[in-house]
């Protein structure tokens, strides 16, 4: 996928194909929408191509109100749009000025004279233009005039994945973290960089890596404690993270985010992290000790390592290794024994007709 950042220097799109949201979160109702675009654009033998907006156009229309936040940054955005086969992604620079033209200057001015586009896929109850004027029907108006097809997509298709951004936040304020993975169809992630704490979990036996997230609009899940999955310079760890204000120590009361990354203490400051919020573990809670707090963290990671282990269990109980294997015998002698037992998954040898001991040796165990 080529991402484009700068409308002024876009190429001359080939049977343009093109859909045009925020797609915040990029979740399971949005990929419906997506593969539906990668299909037309294929049957056409043209490009697909995606228009988002940067800034999300809530925060620039409505920048006093805080309470806006995002399950993406735009870099999220890319990446989650990466796996789904499109050809083209363009961040339109977004502006109250953008916002203000009229429904038919939307589709010459911008849709028409910058992306020329062959079709335009889209849903019936989308809306554009000033105070939200334009629709489907004005599309269709004035296809002929521009030379252009609008094909919908269809109510019953946006009804019966009615997932919504606002849905999903929800979920994740509301501690149900399993409901908002489900609903995106990968688990919700930060990234941020790992900066120096006041070292508190170290003294204790549980150092922790503080996180400092740049978005400011970006949704921090609930302060609470989290079953994690890290990834520290294209490593992936298991973790224990929490989201609070420290009500047990100390007098900062700036809230934190904080992972505990299992056997694991190596020194990661100024590094880039990313974190995929696997389970909700319990809220924050107020200590009268830090001796009290280090036998809750205990029990918390207790929790947290059994979620994992069930996690891997399940896991594998949908997984198995299939062994392909031809005149292979000397080398399922070394390494299937310990194959064999370190592997929970179920092991399949598919024996392409060997003639040499391979069936012998496998038969014997």
């Amino acid at each position: 996928m080529i991402v484009h950042r700068h409308i002024n220097q876009l190429p001359n799109f080939r049977r343009a194909v093109i859909t045009i949201g925020s797609f915040d979160g990029v979740h399971l109702g949005h990929r419906q929408i997506l593969l539906q675009l990668v299909r037309t654009a294929r049957e056409l033998n043209g490009e697909s191509i995606v228009i988002s907006f940067s800034p999300h156009p809530r925060l620039v229309l409505y920048p006093d109100e805080n309470t806006i936040k995002l399950l993406n940054t735009d870099e999220e955005k890319i990446k989650q749009l990466e796996h789904l086969d499109i050809d083209h992604l363009v961040l339109i620079p977004f502006t109250k000025a953008f916002s203000q033209q009229s429904p038919e200057s939307y589709i010459e001015d911008f849709l028409v004279q910058t992306f020329h586009p062959h079709t335009i896929l889209i849903g019936y109850d989308h809306r554009f233009g000033k105070k939200r004027a334009g629709h489907i029907g004005t599309l269709k108006k004035y296809a002929s005039q521009y030379g252009y097809q609008v094909k919908e997509i269809t109510a019953q298709l946006i009804d019966q994945t009615k997932i919504s951004s606002t849905a999903i936040r929800k979920y994740l304020v509301g501690h149900d973290i399993d409901i908002a993975n489900k609903l995106l169809g990968y688990p919700y992630t930060i990234t941020g960089q790992i900066v120096h704490g006041d070292k508190i979990g170290r003294t204790m036996g549980y150092p922790t890596a503080n996180i400092s997230v740049p978005a400011s609009y970006k949704l921090i899940p609930p302060d609470g404690i989290y079953a994690v999955r890290c990834t520290i310079d294209q490593s992936q760890k298991r973790g224990m993270l929490y989201i609070g204000s420290r009500p047990s120590v100390g007098q900062n009361k700036n809230r934190v985010i904080e992972v505990h990354v299992l056997d694991f203490d190596d020194d990661i400051y100024g590094e880039e992290i990313t974190v995929q919020f696997l389970k909700f573990i319990r809220p924050d809670a107020s200590f009268k000790n830090l001796e009290q707090l280090k036998n809750q963290i205990k029990k918390d990671q207790k929790k947290t390592i059994e979620f994992f282990n069930q996690h891997r269990a399940a896991l594998y109980k949908k997984t198995a290794v299939v062994v392909l294997n031809y005149n292979g015998a000397s080398l399922l002698k070394k390494y299937l024994p310990d194959l064999i037992k370190y592997t929970p998954a179920d092991i399949i040898i598919a024996d392409n007709g060997s003639d040499d001991e391979s069936l012998t040796y496998l038969q014997s165990l």
